[in-house]
């Protein structure tokens, strides 16, 4: 199946997405609504459990999980791990590695909060948690972090996109510049996951659950840790998967496996697995690159199109390779609640957003099966 088979056959694209029978999704950077087939697949699983043991069923899903995830991310399957939510990706690196008094880890306060709190809880170990300073929201430049380290910066943590404005960060570019300093980069790729190519060459941790971009089911998502920072990285829950025990029979001393199984303590949630390889699979079928282009061609249009409406677009004209599939705007001082609901009325489905000041935002985040048809039916209600 392509993308042009997709927008270009109306009865292929209703029954691989049911949603667009009767919505107008366009908030895929919120919860996705999961297309058939990886419903299909998470069904399948659930109804070969009540056959027997469930694991027998779908065991090798995980591995198949594995290797779908590094293609996806350019790395090796044993450097992908199968944890779940974000929050606990992104947490079980920071409380799993060893910082020193005196070190500092450099974040984004207006990320969204997954990205925030694991980091800043590391102030009670003693590390110092500084905050970066942007021209915009979410606007991250690879010269703003490069100005915003030190000789004590052990760590950053950034989005990959950030969730309302809707800039991409230039990961590459910033993974480069720490990794020639020593200083560690992990990112929260939840944002362009199976939208945008996000590869790990210049990364050492990421994580992303796959209920956004990628299609997926919520609570089933991929963390990577780079090989030569396994043994480094010791995660704070411990169990039957990811603790040696031969036979199932506890030892005297915690020995953790090597691997992408030391991050994963215990029993995988089977049926979500089904779902995620669903959604890998069908990410690889399409190809990350003409979802991106597609992506972009959709935004090149529906910015010029509110702004001729009188709205503001956050992110309105960023290069390229800055732009995402999201598009947020607002009208300075004016609460959008109302026209949210308007457009949730008509079927047409958006995200309302609000930042630090207050002030809210619409954010539309259509995806690749999303047709220009279904684009002018919603701007019509704005």
């Amino acid at each position: 199946m392509t993308l042009h088979e997709i927008l270009t056959n109306e009865e292929l694209r209703r029954q691989e997405f049911p949603v667009a029978e009767n919505k107008i999704f366009l908030a895929h950077a919120g919860v996705c609504p999961l297309p058939r087939r990886v419903a299909q697949a998470m069904s399948d699983c659930a109804a070969g459990g009540t056959l027997g043991d469930q694991e027998a069923f779908a065991l090798h899903k995980i591995a198949a999980a594995r290797q779908a995830g590094a293609k996806l991310l350019h790395c090796s399957p044993d450097e992908v791990s199968l944890v779940g939510p974000t929050s606990l990706a992104l947490s079980l690196v920071a409380a799993g590695l060893n910082f020193r008094k005196g070190d500092n880890v450099l974040i984004y306060h207006d990320d969204y909060p997954s990205n925030v709190y694991p980091w800043m809880a590391l102030a009670e170990r003693g590390a110092k948690v500084r905050l970066l300073n942007t021209r915009g929201l979410g606007v991250i430049r690879a010269i703003d972090v490069m100005g915003q380290v030190d000789e004590n910066t052990r760590l950053v943590a950034l989005a990959s996109n950030h969730f309302i404005s809707g800039h991409r960060l230039d990961h590459a570019a910033i993974g480069k510049f720490l990794r020639e300093r020593g200083i560690l980069f992990c990112l929260d790729a939840i944002q362009t996951l199976g939208a945008f190519p996000t590869t790990v060459e210049h990364v050492d941790f990421l994580a992303a659950d796959s209920h956004k971009w990628l299609l997926g089911p919520c609570g089933a998502g991929l963390l990577y840790v780079k090989k030569d920072l396994q043994e480094k990285l010791n995660p704070p829950v411990y169990g039957w998967h990811n603790v040696r025990n031969p036979n199932f029979v506890a030892q005297e001393k915690i020995e953790l496996r090597s691997g992408a199984a030391k991050f994963e303590a215990g029993t995988h949630n089977l049926v979500g697995l089904a779902g995620l390889l669903a959604a890998l699979e069908l990410a690889l079928e399409i190809g990350v690159d003409p979802i991106a282009a597609e992506l972009l061609r959709q935004r090149a249009w529906l910015v010029p199109a509110l702004q001729a409406k009188g709205y503001t677009v956050l992110n309105a004209g960023p290069k390229p390779e800055q732009a995402s599939g999201i598009t947020t705007f607002f009208t300075p001082g004016q609460n959008l609640a109302p026209l949210h609901q308007k457009l949730a009325d008509a079927g047409v489905l958006t995200s309302l957003r609000t930042d630090r000041q207050g002030q809210n935002y619409l954010r539309l985040s259509p995806h690749f099966y999303n047709t220009d048809a279904e684009l002018r039916r919603a701007l019509e209600w704005l």
